[in-house]
């Protein structure tokens, strides 16, 4: 009887009702250096932005409370899929939630991420950022520079998105 009330209502999916995710990202003018990022991942191993220079970086902020956080993570790990090997990292950071809630959250997608889920249980490392809503996501180049960014859903395998890396990945 719900099923059918949640039917009609236009709620059969979890993103009814809510806008559609972007499928862009801002550069930024100012080409600043990327925050310190040393966090452990799920399975306890360190991360740090600083030994990935030489690649370009996807840093993104969510948490698994968060809809458009749920929602984006599908294209971020299609846009990491089609980009493997290619000199591309995708480094998704949890805010303010433990392993457990974080692993169990990703062992019911229907393809859990390839890419590393970092933890940030405190949000330390989100103030650090300049984090002010989630989700947040930097666009880091192979300098170790933010170049664009973006607050709010985004469907990461949209062509634009994916230009824009593309685009980082010719670069030196």
């Amino acid at each position: 009887m719900l099923g059918a009330l949640l039917l009609a209502l236009g709620a059969s999916s979890p993103a009814a009702g809510l806008p559609p995710l972007s499928h862009s990202l801002t550069a930024t003018a100012a080409k600043n250096p990327a925050p310190a990022l040393n966090l452990r991942d799920l399975d306890g191993q360190p991360h740090d932005l600083a030994a990935l220079k030489g690649k370009v970086v996807l840093v993104n902020f969510w948490a698994t409370w968060c809809p458009p956080c749920r929602r984006e993570m599908p294209s971020m790990e299609r846009l990491a899929q089609k980009l493997r090997g290619d000199n591309f990292v995708v480094l998704a950071v949890d805010v303010g939630e433990d392993a457990d809630t974080v692993h169990a959250f990703s062992s019911r997608m229907e393809t859990p991420p390839s890419f590393p889920i970092l933890l940030d249980p405190h949000g330390r490392t989100m103030q650090a950022w300049g984090v002010a809503g989630l989700p947040t996501t930097y666009l880091i180049d192979r300098q170790g520079r933010i170049v664009a960014g973006a607050i709010g859903g985004r469907e990461f395998d949209h062509p634009e998105i994916e230009r824009a890396v593309r685009d980082l990945l010719k670069r030196d």
